[in-house]
């Protein structure tokens, strides 16, 4: 006879301290997996992993959100796991043209600034004009300097002294017939630098305006009455902020922050600028 083992076989020669599930591994806390967490049975998809605070914040299916330390504690596909911070994207590959469409020029350095300038006539010109050709006017040794306004252009033209190797583009907002700037741009092309000097500009009352509405989840711009100021009433159009010159700052940084290229711009604009480039840059 034989006898049998009532009680099994002897838990030393395992590991009897291993949990039913397997011991729990590291994972990393992709967005989009679904976990639960063992304290509070709450099971929900990653919607968000913060590195700096070390958290994640799970989804349910009833659309709630709560957030956990990263770390121990959590089921995924029924195994406990070490959730930690997902692993980061390799370097991207580098871009083979650059914001404003040109070919890219890796590793080259900047150029000397030319003596011929680009004039915007304010701050946020020259900050759009940067965002998208900046890549270009650097290699090209081309500096862009804003005027706070157009009415004294021939003040600083003047001062400039443009010549043959001092040419000078313009950039004018609201460059159309029978308006104030136009009156401008023709005083100059009929004066002695007019020669060395090109004035183009754009239709819309300002830059602003020169970024495709789209961008922003717009049909269109809305029409702001002639007695209230443009930008002040785009904000207050659109529901945004608009009391004093740091609310107008913070709504050109969010306009600003739609355009990555070209094609976030209108052409009435993308054509004038280049054009100016290319008088400054050719001898």
């Amino acid at each position: 006879m034989t006898s049998r083992d009532r009680y099994g076989s002897d838990v030393l020669n395992t590991d009897w301290r291993a949990p039913a599930r397997g011991r729990a591994v590291e994972a990393p806390a992709e967005i989009g997996a679904v976990v639960e967490e063992v304290t509070t049975d709450w099971c929900g998809e990653i919607v968000a992993v913060d590195r700096d605070l070390h958290t994640v914040t799970l989804e349910d299916r009833r659309s709630k959100r709560r957030t956990f330390p990263l770390g121990p504690g959590f089921l995924l596909e029924g195994r406990p796991v070490i959730l930690t911070p997902p692993l980061r994207a390799g370097a991207p590959t580098p871009a083979t043209r650059t914001a404003s469409g040109s070919v890219a020029v890796h590793g080259a350095k900047a150029r000397v600034a030319r003596a011929s300038r680009i004039f915007v006539e304010g701050r946020h010109d020259a900050e759009l004009v940067e965002k998208v050709w900046g890549a270009d006017l650097r290699l090209e040794g081309v500096v862009v300097e804003y005027l706070d306004g157009i009415d004294d252009l021939s003040e600083h033209l003047r001062d400039f002294r443009p010549g043959p190797d001092r040419k000078v583009g313009v950039l004018v907002d609201h460059l159309v017939k029978g308006s104030k700037e136009s009156r401008i741009a023709q005083a100059v092309s009929r004066s002695p630098v007019g020669k060395h000097v090109l004035i183009v500009g754009h239709p819309f009352i300002d830059v602003w305006a020169a970024v495709k509405p789209a961008r922003l989840g717009l049909d269109r711009w809305p029409d702001v009455p002639r007695s209230i100021e443009w930008k002040k009433g785009i904000c207050q159009q659109l529901g945004w902020p608009h009391r004093d010159q740091a609310d107008i700052a913070r709504a050109w940084k969010h306009i600003l922050g739609k355009v990555t290229s070209f094609n976030d711009l209108e052409p009435a604009l993308l054509g004038r600028v280049e054009e100016l480039i290319d008088f400054v840059t050719t001898d």
